[in-house]
């Protein structure tokens, strides 16, 4: 399991290379990127922030309820940046790998959408004219 939060750039063919296992029939991967636009607005940069050792902490808890929800769980990385991000960097990839893909989507789907619900990892959006903290949660 890869667990991480980074300030560096994330190398997406390490994530995917850790993930990778002979019973594996199927690899699954969400990779988040920074787009130009947000609720109508130019988004010209992001900044994250994370309560790190939590975030961390909560990236493992995430990942080991994937794997208790999908037991055919192969492997798990999940790898989340912190700091400045610039358009078209990669602020986040998740990959599973399983014998199927149907449960290769579903857990992969399910660690994203649950990871950005509950671990403490803050984005702030600039745009031209000013910052906006978005989805301030947990």
């Amino acid at each position: 399991m890869l667990i991480q939060l980074t300030d560096q750039p994330i190398d997406v063919a390490a994530v995917l290379q850790a993930v990778q296992a002979d019973g594996a029939g199927a690899v699954n991967a969400f990779i988040g990127t920074i787009r130009n636009r947000s609720t109508g607005r130019r988004v010209v940069r992001l900044h994250y922030e994370a309560y790190d050792q939590m975030a961390v902490h909560q990236l493992r808890k995430v990942a080991e309820q994937a794997v208790e929800r999908w037991p055919m769980l192969q492997e798990v990385a999940i790898v989340h940046r912190k700091g400045t991000l610039e358009i078209g960097d990669v602020a986040v990839a998740v990959a599973v790998s399983t014998p199927h893909r149907a449960e290769s989507f579903a857990a992969c789907q399910y660690i994203i959408d649950t990871l950005k619900e509950v671990v403490p990892i803050w984005k702030k959006e600039e745009y031209e004219d000013g910052t906006v903290w978005v989805a301030a949660h947990p």
